[in-house]
């Protein structure tokens, strides 16, 4: 632990409560891409990861974890009749929306600051937009305390390549084994080892589960509430 400098934290399901943040407006992407029609809607979400019974998104699916292209490309293969070009467009103005609407899974200024406080240098790597990245830290109110932040359309390449730690450390000035990644999927966790990051926690507060993540995970907790503790770092 204590050759960690630095933190590397997804964003969904990780600094934001993925469910109350996404759940409505996954029920919006179905339907943009069902073009309103409430059977075909159910059964786009349903192929595309969202269980139509309890609302939930299942853990790998393409809602829970994948980038607009991925996305778009799940949902016409889910018999959306939409071309990739609307599908797009729709999907930035949705997720401008979620970003505007995030529910943080904890007082993250409270956590941020205490990590930041014992010298911690903070990122944020997503498969969000770089755009939409910067408009939820800026809705929560804790952009200042991030050094990076990144997301799929930033020039790194996408999760699970190791394009966005590389960048992190680049910019900071780190070693990758320096870093701890923190996140709630396997592609969180499969993009730190790829990078060689000295750390990678999985956080259940998102859609991974213990089954999804432990493979991957040298640590599991329950959400970033606990890594103070986990890094035995103390108010100053």
């Amino acid at each position: 632990m204590s050759k960690i400098k630095a933190i590397l934290f997804d964003k969904d399901g990780t600094l934001i409560d993925f469910e109350a943040t996404w759940g409505p407006v996954n029920q919006q992407i179905g339907l943009l891409a069902a073009e309103g029609d409430l059977n075909l809607s159910k059964i786009i979400l349903e192929h595309c990861g969202v269980d139509t019974e309890t609302g939930r998104t299942r853990a790998e699916s393409p809602l829970a974890i994948a980038a607009a292209d991925e996305i778009a490309v799940a949902l016409m293969n889910a018999g959306s009749r939409l071309s990739k070009v609307k599908l797009l467009k729709g999907l930035h103005n949705l997720f401008a929306t979620a970003a505007h609407q995030a529910v943080p899974i904890c007082d993250l200024k409270s956590v941020l600051k205490l990590l930041q406080d014992n010298g911690l240098k903070l990122g944020v790597a997503s498969s969000d937009s770089a755009e939409a990245v910067a408009a939820t830290l800026n809705q929560l109110g804790i952009s200042d305390f991030f050094d990076f932040q990144c997301g799929y359309d930033s020039g790194f390449g996408p999760k699970p390549q190791p394009g966005m730690i590389n960048g992190f450390c680049s910019q900071l000035g780190l070693q990758p084994d320096q870093v701890m990644m923190v996140g709630d999927s396997t592609h969180d966790l499969a993009m730190g080892k790829a990078a060689g990051a000295g750390l990678c926690v999985g956080v259940l507060s998102g859609t991974g589960t213990r089954s999804t993540l432990e493979p991957l995970a040298d640590v599991l907790i329950a959400s970033i509430a606990d890594l103070p503790a986990l890094l035995g770092v103390k108010h100053s």
